[in-house]
């Protein structure tokens, strides 16, 4: 097996703002995996916020020695190893995970929703997600959003319930808000949670800082609105100490280093009855395609992040009428447009 990986950069449509930074790019590590003439695509988004960077993915992946092994098919042996390489570096692995499943999905001529024995008739709408913005720049986003089916707007700041009321002045789509670790106090952030409740939102993301677990405990146990955690909900050990305090975690291949450990953590939460959310963050098609194959798992979709870049260089999954929609390809179900 070769691995071979190079940086890219990803250009946003739109600055794009949360409670904690903006951008207008994402650093990006594309990664192939290529064996007996087949290739297998990966991706690793970095957003610079979460601390890695193009630096530290390349001095990540210049230590995976893939060579040493058979074939892919080894898959959990080999991530395995790469996991213990060194600690974090969560979306460098995971482009790694994700390369490894397109590769194996090629060799097997299928996709892997079904190897999985996934029905692609059930995958979520997937919300469009909102930064925070400018009045007038939020009309636009919101107008430009009209084929979505749920609208995911970015809070925590002091502009939240003009954020809300601008979108209400464009639409009534459904609203879910991500506030991204923005309010600290639970008071207040309850007070915000009962008034976000008068304004069609139907849930509420990572509301405080991860580290106030019980805080958010009291929230969860007051909110007239089901607690989501994001932040606080990286790895699948994560997913057993979120039970009692959020009523569901949101899952995301950069966060979990990808499908492998997406689908266990998809698993652990449905056991003890929580509800999923797929996430992303801003990915070209490769990493979006990849989170897909999940899809039908799940309840909730937030798979937006190739829709909100203008340089996509892979074709693959796509949104129709607002609904998450794989392509009959073979792994990730991915081609290389660019």
């Amino acid at each position: 097996m070769k691995l071979r990986f190079y940086p890219y950069t990803l250009e946003l449509k739109h600055t794009f703002t949360v409670a904690v930074s903006s951008r207008t790019t994402t650093p990006d590590m594309m990664v192939e995996v290529e064996k007996d003439g087949i290739i297998g695509y990966g991706e690793a988004s970095m957003p610079p916020y979460l601390g890695e960077s193009q630096e530290t993915a390349r001095t990540f992946l210049s230590k995976v020695d893939l060579s040493k092994y058979p074939d892919p098919f080894l898959i959990d042996d080999i991530l395995a190893d790469i996991d213990r390489i060194a600690p974090g570096n969560p979306a460098a692995k995971a482009s790694v995970d994700i390369a490894l499943h397109d590769w194996i999905g090629k060799k097997f001529g299928q996709p892997w929703y079904r190897i999985w024995g996934l029905d692609p008739s059930k995958t979520p709408v997937t919300s469009f997600t909102i930064g925070i913005d400018t009045k007038e720049v939020v009309r636009q986003k919101t107008r430009e959003a009209d084929i979505y089916k749920v609208l995911k707007v970015k809070l925590g700041r002091e502009n939240d319930k003009e954020m809300i009321e601008t979108i209400r002045e464009v639409t009534d789509t459904p609203i879910r808000v991500d506030v991204n670790q923005g309010w600290k106090d639970r008071s207040q952030a309850l007070s915000m949670i009962e008034w976000c409740a008068t304004k069609g939102i139907e849930f509420v993301e990572q509301p405080m800082p991860k580290e106030q677990v019980e805080d958010i405990a009291w929230l969860r146990e007051r909110s007239p609105l089901p607690i989501i955690g994001d932040e606080s909900v990286q790895r699948l050990p994560d997913v057993r100490k979120a039970y009692g305090v959020y009523d569901g975690i949101n899952v995301k291949l950069m966060k979990s280093t990808g499908m492998r450990e997406a689908h266990k953590m998809i698993s652990v939460a449905k056991s003890l009855g929580m509800k999923v959310m797929l996430g992303c963050m801003t990915e070209t098609s490769c990493a979006i395609s990849a989170a897909a194959q999940l899809s039908p798992l799940v309840d909730w979709a937030d798979l937006d992040g190739a829709v909100l870049i203008k340089n996509d260089i892979f074709d693959g999954a796509t949104i129709v009428d607002g609904k998450v929609t794989l392509v009959d390809r073979p792994g990730i179900g991915v081609l290389k447009v660019g």
